[in-house]
């Protein structure tokens, strides 16, 4: 029954953090931070597929995690691929709905968000910072929300110099709600592991 609600969690995460991504960061060019947004800005400037770059990053953290924390790897990497994979699945969206910029990236950070705790919850992430991030937590026992914060900051900043100073501001604002979402569904994890 664990590994049913574990694969659900990891199923719907992956959705919702897509949808987040899709119908409210990138009409607006909205960043997430670390790997996620590593591959925005990738797409934003050259047309990358976001997915396909989040993937191209996370191969060293993979490699990095088989030899040091096996464990991780073996729960993060579905993650990693199945969020890759609905965020190039469900990039078609971006152009179904457009709300207001403010608007749009503080629902985007708290779609995200929940995607992120949802998986977190269940030991299991989309990879990259996100895993970095748990790693950190795990041995530090400070909240992954804040790494994760922490991490996504220092992409914003490269973002916001490459992309827009708007672009910086409003992905200041998604990643705010990001960090506090997540940290609000990983605190309440014994609920929805037992749940």
């Amino acid at each position: 029954m664990y590994f049913l609600r574990k694969s659900l969690a990891l199923i719907l995460g992956s959705i919702i953090l897509s949808l987040g991504i899709n119908l409210f960061l990138v009409p607006h060019k909205i960043l997430d931070g670390g790997t996620v947004g590593i591959g925005l800005i990738a797409n934003y400037l050259w047309g990358f597929n976001t997915g396909l770059i989040i993937i191209l990053l996370s191969i060293p953290i993979f490699i990095y995690a088989w030899f040091h924390y096996r464990n991780y790897f073996y729960n993060s990497l579905h993650g990693m691929i199945l969020s890759a994979f609905f965020i190039d699945y469900l990039s078609p969206l971006s152009k179904l709905i457009k709300v207001e910029a403010v608007y749009s990236s503080i629902i985007g950070g708290i779609l995200v968000g929940i995607g992120i705790g949802m998986m977190l919850c269940f030991q299991t992430s989309t990879g990259g910072s996100d895993f970095i991030a748990q790693f950190l937590c795990d041995k530090t026992g400070i909240n992954v929300g804040i790494y994760i914060l922490v991490i996504d900051s220092v992409v914003i900043i490269i973002g916001g110099l490459l992309l827009s100073p708007e672009t910086f501001y409003l992905s200041i604002l998604t990643i705010i709600f990001i960090g506090i979402t997540t940290s609000l569904i990983t605190s309440m994890r014994g609920k929805i592991v037992a749940y």
